[in-house]
């Protein structure tokens, strides 16, 4: 390299430093802070009835290896709301944050810890989502989107009760593992067209998150879903991002229609679900095989259609015009399409959407 030669622009990961996956194992809680940064006292973010089941567990273990505490409720992802935790939060001076939930109080815990510039912990409740290890939050506001914070230091899973979380959360769980199909083609897409940077070790781990579903969803079907083997490929592919440096190799045009409906129909349907929906279109626009996601999903429990989540065919539509103008930056299949409400339509109706 010349001395007028620039360099490389610095390509930072940010990793989870201790994951560990058990069952029944919530009441080594406390340990596990205690291995990863003996913390004197913690702020524990989650909802109410998350903490209504698993409050006296998580109390008596923080209490056993003598780890102050204090708890913090969440009620949604409004940035006002997320404003107030912060504040209270910051008032705590503890020595570290966990987010104890199905995917909002993580996703709050996560940004109020990047801002505050303090480690945070992440414990699922529920595996709808790969938000449990990934460093991006879903924030609502008039534009929906994820926007980068803070990689857990650690992840705590107790299998157990994870089991206990409605059955359609998991199979929301593998709507977004499959969407990883969608989102690293898209990813080469835009290597390709605007030589965007592209890493082939995180898209290859992505990929694979998304293939074990794929290749034992026959199994899910007769037997049910396996929720270590959802929950691994969930963490594994939130690892992916934390590696790639951002969501591309679990975020492209699946993500921006799923975002598209968070606009235009909030609160119907879950994410994972929406993302499985918009794999199947954006697969098709792809030249992939979107029959055979389609059937992965029936599989697995998840939704293959509008009325399933209950939304309704204008909705769809809207959503697909809309979607990639969400974020114009990311390129995605939807740049190489004229996506106008015609195309739209058929494209909904001949992947059975609506």
């Amino acid at each position: 390299m010349t001395k007028n030669q620039d360099h490389m622009k610095s390509h930072i990961m940010e990793l989870p430093r201790l994951i560990e996956i058990g069952e029944k194992n919530i009441e080594d809680f406390g340990r596990f802070l205690n291995s990863l940064s003996k913390p004197k006292k913690v702020s524990l973010i989650s909802g109410i009835n998350v903490q209504k089941n698993l409050r006296q567990k998580i109390e008596e273990s923080l209490e056993l290896r003598k780890i102050d505490f204090i708890w913090h409720i969440s009620k949604d992802n409004q940035i006002r709301s997320l404003n107030q935790i912060q504040k209270d939060v910051q008032e705590d001076d503890s020595d570290l944050i966990v987010g104890i939930g199905g995917g909002r109080s993580v996703d709050t815990a996560k940004l109020i810890s990047y801002n505050l510039g303090k480690p945070f912990v992440s414990l699922p409740t529920a595996a709808s989502h790969d938000g449990m290890a990934s460093p991006f939050v879903s924030i609502k506001s008039d534009k929906p989107h994820s926007i980068v914070a803070s990689a857990p230091m650690g992840v705590f899973v107790d299998i157990d009760v994870i089991k206990k979380a409605p059955t359609k959360l998991l199979a929301s769980g593998c709507g977004d593992l499959i969407a990883n199909i969608i989102a690293v083609e898209d990813w080469k897409l835009g290597h390709k067209k605007k030589n965007e940077y592209y890493g082939r070790y995180a898209a290859d781990l992505a990929m694979m998150s998304a293939k074990i579903v794929m290749e034992n969803s026959s199994e899910f079907a007769e037997k049910g879903l396996d929720a270590r083997v959802i929950v691994e490929g969930l963490i594994s592919a939130g690892v992916a991002s934390c590696i790639a440096g951002s969501s591309r190799p679990c975020s492209g045009a699946e993500h921006l229609f799923s975002h598209a409906l968070d606009k235009i129909a909030p609160g119907v349907g879950l994410h994972g679900e929406k993302c499985g929906i918009g794999s199947i279109m954006m697969a098709k626009l792809q030249g992939q095989d979107w029959e055979k996601i389609a059937k992965t999903l029936k599989d697995v429990g998840a939704p293959t259609t509008a009325k399933q989540i209950g939304l309704n065919p204008d909705e769809i539509i809207k959503a697909l015009t809309i979607a990639q103008e969400l974020r114009p930056e990311r390129y995605t299949i939807l740049k190489e399409i004229k996506m106008i409400e015609e195309t739209a339509l058929d494209l909904a109706k001949s992947t059975k959407i609506i």
